[in-house]
């Protein structure tokens, strides 16, 4: 698997390029925005019509990153699921894939604006959770140092060879790292937004997701 490494405060993480983060030395994967349940949900309200396969897609995402690190510690960053209610909504194959998944592993689930509180399943259930010099939680903060989060489903995009390639990507500085959304069909904020200009630093760089994870300024994102 092609990833790319880089440290951030004293860890030694590494983006792969489903935009899962991987901590080794913790045997940790985290993951944000998976949005289980957002065909469903959309469905229900009269939304757009996608197809109802994003969690199982997800899902498959999921374990193929378990197995490829041999994580043994699981943070979900938040909006893990698309709306309150949807963990017991969700098909029971969906419910038992994600069971089996958590078997054997310390889990927690981050709170998220669109799942807030405790969940059905199991594993713990957190508004933020600190792990050595690294504090994880949904939605960054001003301030903070060390502080890994999601909720803005970063995208950046690159001109390579007179054509623009754009991709979901890791935010990186010396105080925060922001993830990408990990669920399918999540959509995202360009790197170039008011509101991640105003949090990342100017020196800020952007992992851009893919079979080959590339890291450019995020000021050059096109």
């Amino acid at each position: 698997m092609n990833t790319a490494a880089f440290q951030f405060r004293d860890a030694a993480l590494a983006a792969l390029p489903s935009g899962a983060l991987h901590w080794p030395a913790m045997g940790l994967l985290v993951v944000s925005d998976l949005h289980f349940g957002k065909s469903a949900r959309l469905s229900a309200v009269g939304g757009a019509a996608l197809p109802p396969y994003e969690t199982r897609e997800t899902l498959l995402r999921l374990e193929a990153d378990l197995a490829a690190t041999g994580a043994d510690r699981v943070i979900c960053l938040g909006d893990s699921f698309d709306a309150a209610g949807i963990d017991v909504a969700l098909p029971e194959d969906d419910r038992l894939w994600i069971l089996r998944l958590q078997a054997g592993r310390d889990w927690t689930w981050i709170e998220g604006n669109h799942d807030p509180g405790p969940v059905s399943l199991g594993g713990t259930h957190l508004a933020e959770l600190a792990i050595g010099s690294l504090i994880f939680r949904h939605i960054a903060t001003p301030g903070p140092v060390g502080e890994v989060s999601g909720h803005y489903h970063p995208k950046a995009r690159l001109r390579l060879r007179g054509r623009v390639i754009s991709r979901p990507c890791f935010l990186v500085d010396e105080r925060r790292l922001i993830l990408p959304a990990y669920g399918a069909y999540t959509g995202g904020l360009r790197c170039d937004h008011a509101a991640l200009a105003g949090l990342m630093a100017p020196d800020a760089r952007a992992i851009l997701t893919g079979p080959t994870p590339v890291t450019i300024p995020m000021s050059r994102s096109a």
